[in-house]
């Protein structure tokens, strides 16, 4: 499944591929997102949108806190007879609700005088019975009563008598529900097409709402297969798991007329894979190895193109998985469709996918890699879900990465199987490995967790997270690296046709990856595979290894914070780490560390300056490395001479790791800026990111720009920045359009030249001045995508009230897109006149002007600005009455926690006291006085680091 809440899909990660493709996502609709609901107000009618104005649907609720009861084994559901009736008519108000009536053939385990099963939010409707299958009319049994226990998410049937072991049952239930629009179990959405308002249905079972639809053993292991007739208005089309293979009538109790729609019987599958949908749109279809694709959206979207290419790149990311896994895809139809509004990215429900609108739709005419890298993407992983997760299942949510880490894993390479100018290890190492290591040093969980632990009041929704995601993709990537990816690949293809239609848990993964090492002699490993891969997937965190060159030592230890962890605090995890290793420009053969410390006389090296190590070679195992000072300067030297000697990916970890080992407290800072002076050789616009985050984080740029560091870091970077600012300049000034094919020029260089510019690059001042005029005397031109937010940034940031107010009247403009008015809205923000920032923030407080959901934007676009902080915050004290009425606290709170940045002193800390304690309370008084004490210290300590940074800036600058 994708993350929840629109960002982009894989997994629930709150990011899945992080904030650059999050820009690809919001770039992907183009003129789509003129479908979309408006910041601003308008009296003409809006444009045709998928919903109604107003805020965001909320996030899905958690679980309730009994919703991981687990079953009683009694009974196994076998086979499920269900029929859903969604009582929607077209143009109906509502609330609606729909009925239903399930037929659950089970087989007895154990004698029980109970029937137990999951039901959530569902009233019975009409009596309940259990009766013998056709073959065994005698065996029916009377029900008692039925039990709901609404905490548990359980309903019990009672019996009168006994359901005896080895025998065959049905449970007949009937079964009501209300149809709600919040996108979990069976739910309505509203959206427009062609101009018409519409409603649809559709569901969303993963992990635990198939519960809340109908009355189910809603368990992974709990496999059944599945006969399904869906009831609904003639004017719809119905699909689901399987192809139709049955249309009808039938009249309900008032005479008005239904269609049946009747489907195949499905293959054995878990009860969160069930999917529906109920809407009136249209499809394009292909077939591939005969697998009927369709792609359904709205007639619009259909019509305009938009889903040709999801369409194109469907079928032959099947064929390469299939040609890949050796294992033939079961199904004969599969349907994508892309909702206006869902919940996640996608999700891989078999044979009928569900996306959100985004994550399927571009422009035909748009040839940008990074729009079709983000389709390509979460097409990828959600079809790698066919294989992992839904034709093998993990046995519970505990091994929760065994589908959706090897789905990630594989979704990188589907999406570059069909996007070959896309580099794989570039783009897994910049949007995997990187930012999962940033988060699992501060998260305390492991990959896999103990069954027991999931219980009670765990929320499942929690483990859709990084660690899933892109641990569980790091580690399918490092296993892939240690054993070659061709003994990988057999022993998933083992692994999947062992347990094709059933559930595993990691130890069953395990179990064939070790048949595949006995079974030949290429490939030694240091000991059982269970044993190496539980040190990865059973620990928190992940080790950093420390190489001393003098003795060839490596010794390693758990990556943590030593700046915020005691001395006393244990950390005695220990890896099993494969070490892949480079000398002098030379891969050696890979190696192992299976202890704590270990001496490899192979990596002692000579006093040449030129004798030099690198370890983790291309990122192939998840860990940091710590070199000592020795081979640090060695490396540094050698970036300086000869960067190419380095991979380019290594270049990435090696300046990526060594900021972490400063932040975390294990290097100074100095030592990772010595890796920075050779930069000005440096062409990657991956690794040029990766610094200027570290250096010049975007929350830290107005305190930068206000300290004595600024002028020091402004001609250090610059000096280095030059060539490739240049390079790219040349694009833009002549033929943007060249870089359609850079991908990460598409989702990086917009960072490379707002920092250029917030350096004061004059020729970038001028680049941005220049698009800018050339857009204000032709609002038809349009400033190329990947750089629009820094060019109308600084277009008004140089300009005068005449550039903010051209930026206003655009906004304004009926035909602006809704990524362009997110742009002008931070553009408007960019002013350096403080009476420009006033007047826009007052214009905020006009719900003529602005619906209420931008001003809270206005407001912190505005405080997080060198100038505007102190504005924005006599702005909210001043009107304060008003804003509370429209955002309450949390608002106050986004705000202080901007503020925040800027607090240096008690002093400071009293000045804003005085304002939240007339406003807030008692209790939140406490959580904020804690957040700014929290964030003084951050900035006394913080000022120490800059303090230290500039030092060496001065000693360093010409160099």
């Amino acid at each position: 499944m994708g993350t929840r809440g629109g960002g982009l899909y894989v997994g629930r990660r709150a990011a899945a591929v992080g904030a650059a493709l999050l820009l690809a996502l919001l770039v992907a609709l183009l003129a789509l997102a003129a479908l979309y609901g408006r910041c601003r107000q308008e009296a003409a009618p809006p444009p045709p949108s998928p919903r109604a104005p107003g805020p965001a649907a909320p996030p899905p609720p958690a679980p309730a806190a009994g919703s991981v009861r687990r079953l009683p084994r009694h009974l196994l559901p076998l086979h499920y007879d269900l029929e859903l009736w969604p009582r929607v008519r077209p143009g109906q108000a509502g609330p609606f609700a729909f009925t239903g009536q399930v037929n659950i053939t089970v087989r007895c385990l154990q004698d029980t005088d109970a029937a137990v099963l999951h039901s959530a939010g569902l009233r019975s409707r009409g009596a309940a019975a259990v009766r013998g299958p056709l073959s065994e009319p005698g065996a029916a049994v009377e029900v008692a009563g039925l039990r709901q226990d609404e905490a548990g998410e359980v309903a019990v049937l009672e019996l009168r008598g006994w359901l005896r072991a080895g025998r065959r049952y049905v449970l007949q239930l009937g079964f009501q529900g209300r149809l709600e629009e919040d996108l979990d179990g069976l739910f309505l959405t509203r959206y427009t097409d062609q101009g018409q308002s519409s409603m649809l249905i559709a569901s969303q079972m993963e992990p635990t709402y198939a519960r809340r639809v109908y009355p189910c053993f809603d368990e992974p292991a709990m496999k059944a297969i599945f006969n399904i007739r869906i009831i609904h208005d003639p004017s719809y089309v119905a699909l689901s798991n399987m192809p139709a293979i049955d249309v009808c009538e039938v009249k309900d109790e008032n005479g008005s007329l239904w269609t049946v729609t009747t489907f195949n019987t499905s293959l054995k599958m878990s009860t969160y894979l069930t999917a529906f949908v109920i809407c009136d749109f249209d499809y394009v279809t292909r077939t591939e190895r005969g697998n009927e694709i369709r792609i359904w959206a709205r007639k619009e979207a259909v019509k305009n193109g938009y889903v040709d290419y999801a369409l194109n790149i469907t079928g032959p990311i099947f064929s390469f998985l299939e040609d890949k896994l050796n294992v033939s895809y079961p199904l004969p139809k599969t349907d994508l469709v892309a909702l206006p509004d869902f919940g996640a990215g996608g999700m891989e429900n078999w044979g009928l996918m569900i996306f959100q609108e985004a994550s399927l739709m571009n422009l035909p005419s748009d040839e940008f890699t990074s729009r079709k890298a983000m389709i390509a993407l979460i097409v990828s992983h959600e079809l790698g879900h066919q294989w992992f997760g839904n034709l093998v299942t993990m046995n519970w949510w505990n091994d929760l990465w065994l589908n959706e880490g090897l789905a990630s894993y594989f979704e990188y390479l589907g999406a570059t199987y069909v996007e070959p100018k896309l580099s794989l290890d570039k783009i897994f190492y910049a949007h995997v490995v990187q930012p999962v290591l940033r988060e699992d040093s501060e998260i305390a969980r492991s990959l896999s967790e103990s069954e027991d632990k999931i219980k009670g009041s765990f929320s499942l929704m929690s483990l859709f997270d990084n660690i899933t995601y892109s641990k569980g993709a790091s580690i399918a990537w490092m296993l892939s690296g240690f054993l070659t990816e061709r003994l990988f690949i057999r022993a998933l293809t083992s692994y999947l046709k062992e347990f094709s239609f059933s559930n595993a848990n990691q130890d069953d993964l395990w179990t064939h990856i070790q048949m595949v090492v006995d079974a030949q002699d290429e490939v030694q490993l240091p000991a059982p595979v269970k044993q190496i891969m539980d040190s990865w997937t059973c620990q928190n965190g992940f080790p950093v290894l420390t190489l001393n060159l003098t003795s060839g030592t490596i010794r390693q230890e758990q990556f943590f914070n030593k700046n915020s962890r005691k001395s006393t605090d244990s950390y005695n995890n220990t890896w099993i780490i494969p070490i892949s290793w480079m000398r002098n420009g030379s891969s050696q053969p890979l190696t192992w560390l299976d202890k704590s410390s270990k001496m490899f006389p192979e990596m002692q090296v000579s006093e040449s300056d030129y004798d030099w190590i690198l370890l983790n070679v291309n990122l192939s195992g998840y860990y940091r490395v710590n070199y000592d000072q020795l081979n640090l300067k060695r490396l540094a030297r050698l970036l300086e001479n000869d960067p190419k000697a380095i991979p380019a990916v290594s270049r990435f970890q090696l300046i990526d790791d060594v900021f972490a080992l400063t932040d975390f407290g294990y290097v100074p800072i100095e030592t990772a800026l010595e890796l920075t002076k050779y930069l000005a050789r440096e062409d990657e616009l991956f690794i040029w990111n990766v610094v200027l985050l570290n250096l010049i984080p975007e929350t830290l740029e107005s305190t930068l720009k206000n300290h004595e560091v600024y002028p020091l870091l402004k001609k250090y970077l610059l000096k280095r920045m030059l060539p490739i600012y240049h390079y790219y300049a040349g694009f833009i000034r002549q033929n943007a359009d060249a870089l359609e094919d850079d991908y990460f020029a598409q989702v990086y260089l917009e960072k490379l030249l707002a920092t250029a510019c917030w350096l004061g690059l004059q020729d970038c001042l001028d680049l941005s001045s220049e698009l800018y005029a050339k857009w204000r005397d032709n609002p038809e031109y349009k400033i190329p995508f990947l750089i629009r937010r820094t060019v109308c940034c600084y277009g008004v940031a140089v300009g005068s009230d005449k550039e903010w107010n051209f930026a206003w009247e655009m906004y304004n403009h009926t035909d602006s897109l809704e990524e362009d008015e997110d742009i002008l809205l931070y553009a408007m923000s960019c002013a350096k006149e403080s009476w420009l920032l006033y007047r826009y923030l007052q214009y905020g407080l006009s719900d003529t002007l602005f619906s209420s959901n931008c001003t809270s934007v206005i407001i912190s676009h505005v405080v997080t600005k060198d100038i505007g902080h102190h504005i924005a915050w006599e702005f909210v004290t001043e009107n304060w009455p008003l804003l509370s009425q429209g955002y309450g606290h949390e608002l106050l709170h986004d705000v202080l926690k901007a503020m925040g940045r800027f607090v240096k002193t008690d002093v400071q800390i009293r000045e804003l006291q005085v304002f939240y304690n007339a406003t807030l309370e008692e209790d939140e008084r406490e959580a904020i006085t804690m957040l700014l004490e929290s964030a003084k210290l951050e900035n006394i300590e913080r000022r120490k680091l800059l303090i230290k940074i500039a030092n060496w800036l001065e000693k360093n600058i010409d160099d």
